[in-house]
């Protein structure tokens, strides 16, 4: 939500009473609808990154659960590691929301032939952990500058999407691009493995529409969502996360919400908290 320059105090205590009142109805219509959606947090925003301590810190800090880095040496490959990440999800009762494949801001998948390597290398290890998501990134030099990049990924995912369709494993798009340019590449693949994982923050500051965005891909070609407002703390920035729980109700949106927020105060455990208690006030959990 955009609030312009309180010039005056008076403007100012008009426009905080309005944006309460009407994030409180938003509440309302979510706790009336009942959002179908659980809480996680990304483990590198908990600076555990690839690391067994993610779970306990997720749990410590309320969150339902957290999403994985697979590292970018390939580390969660190593089947010790992956028995001891299971170990505290089940000891501590905090599932693994989804996988990240991190190695892919060392080796793109628009066009470095590594890339497809640990795509394909991802999937047995998604499998083993028991997780059905795995979010493919394309940020940094690696993003999609051009429609023929988007061809080829799209190209290459249909040769390695049958391997996670057979597994039940979802690849999922997170990008700079709009909606109708990740469909576009999903179509392309001709695979329901490879979906769009929406990310709020990156929508946003690559100028898309992102409420209307989410309505338009609907509850069928989103996997999961990326929540945040960086550098800010959430509901103190310009994305309006009442309406975008609004529409993620509205669709049926029923898979996983993750946080992944930057911590302004430099205190993991504060920042995410506060994070945390801000979305499920919003969605009146």
């Amino acid at each position: 939500m955009t609030f312009s320059r309180r010039h005056f105090v008076q403007l100012g205590l008009m426009s905080a009473a309005a944006t309460a009142s009407h994030r409180y109805q938003l509440s309302g219509y979510a706790a009336q609808r009942g959002a179908k959606f659980k809480i996680g947090v990304t483990d590198w925003n908990l600076r555990q990154t690839a690391k067994v301590e993610s779970v306990a810190l997720a749990k410590k800090i309320g969150f339902d659960g957290v999403q994985v880095s697979i590292g970018r040496q390939m580390q969660l490959k190593d089947t010790a590691l992956q028995q001891a990440i299971l170990a505290d999800s089940k000891r501590l009762d905090l599932p693994i929301s989804s996988l990240c494949l991190d190695i892919l801001h060392v080796n793109g998948l628009k066009s470095d032939p590594l890339g497809q390597k640990w795509v394909a290398e991802s999937i047995p290890i998604a499998k083993a952990m028991g997780v059905k998501v795995i979010l493919l990134p394309f940020f940094g030099k690696w993003k999609f500058d051009t429609t023929q990049e988007m061809d080829f990924v799209g190209d290459a995912l249909r040769e390695l999407a049958p391997a996670a369709e057979k597994t039940g494993v979802i690849l999922g798009l997170e990008d700079t691009i709009s909606a109708k340019d990740n469909v576009r590449i999903m179509e392309r693949s001709k695979s329901p493995a490879v979906l769009t994982y929406y990310d709020v923050g990156n929508s946003t500051q690559n100028g898309f529409s992102v409420i209307e965005e989410i309505r338009w891909l609907g509850r069928e070609r989103i996997c999961e969502v990326h929540l945040k407002d960086n550098p800010n703390f959430m509901g103190q920035g310009k994305i309006d996360f009442p309406g975008i729980v609004k529409a993620l109700i509205d669709i049926g949106f029923d898979q996983w919400a993750v946080l992944e927020c930057s911590t302004p105060t430099d205190s993991v455990e504060n920042d995410m908290s506060a994070n945390l208690k801000y979305i499920r006030g919003v969605i009146a959990q």
